[in-house]
């Protein structure tokens, strides 16, 4: 069975991915099934640059396609920050509830309206041979002014959706595919990884 190497070790990551391209006759491999598996800094200055660059070190070491995404949570008060700097917003080492903590303790007192933002994760795909191809995904919504939810994970609990008027973390798995950013890039990319291991 041909093999994708994705170039994460983010088990919550792992799940959503495999969950959204279940069907595809390919084994998904990740950083659990490789003891060298590279760390890899992300060093780009955008989404898409991060995605790339983590996705052609993989393919670059290991000689398989890979597949690697890179996710921002764009906050319209913050002009667009925290973006490509999402997941070190509240410094080197932070967790999902400091970065969580820091984006509520600068909105506080900020008015619904102005509490806009969206997620946007972009996935590059690397095939055998080395092209690389990068699709992208948008969830717009706003920030809520607590937590809420058990599910997900990173900045879920205070991402309000706003036509559900739900956090992503208060969603089941499944429902969450069905609109996250992650996911409607996931479906995009899932013709691209059919045709590049030519399973069509």
């Amino acid at each position: 069975m041909p093999k994708l190497i994705l170039a994460t070790n983010n088990i919550h990551k792992i799940s959503e991915i495999k969950s959204v391209l279940s069907g595809i006759e390919i084994e998904i491999l990740s950083a659990s099934d490789f003891p060298d598996f590279p760390e890899i800094e992300e060093t780009g200055e955008t989404l898409e640059a991060n995605a790339i660059l983590k996705a052609r070190a993989i393919w670059q070491k290991y000689s398989l396609p890979a597949m690697a995404d890179d996710t921002g949570l764009e906050v319209e008060y913050f002009d667009g920050a925290p973006g490509v700097y999402s997941a070190r917003f509240a410094g080197p080492g932070c967790t999902y509830a400091d970065n969580n903590r820091k984006v509520l303790r600068l909105l506080d007192g900020v008015p619904p309206e102005r509490r806009q933002a969206r997620f946007r994760t972009v996935i590059a795909l690397v095939d055998r041979a080395g092209e690389t191809k990068t699709v992208d995904g948008v969830l717009n919504g706003s920030i809520a002014t607590v937590p809420r939810g058990e599910h997900g994970f990173g900045y879920d609990p205070i991402f309000i959706v706003d036509s559900l008027g739900q956090t992503l973390a208060e969603l089941p798995l499944d429902s969450k595919n069905k609109i996250s950013h992650r996911g409607q890039a996931l479906l995009r990319v899932r013709p691209l990884i059919i045709e590049a291991f030519g399973l069509a």
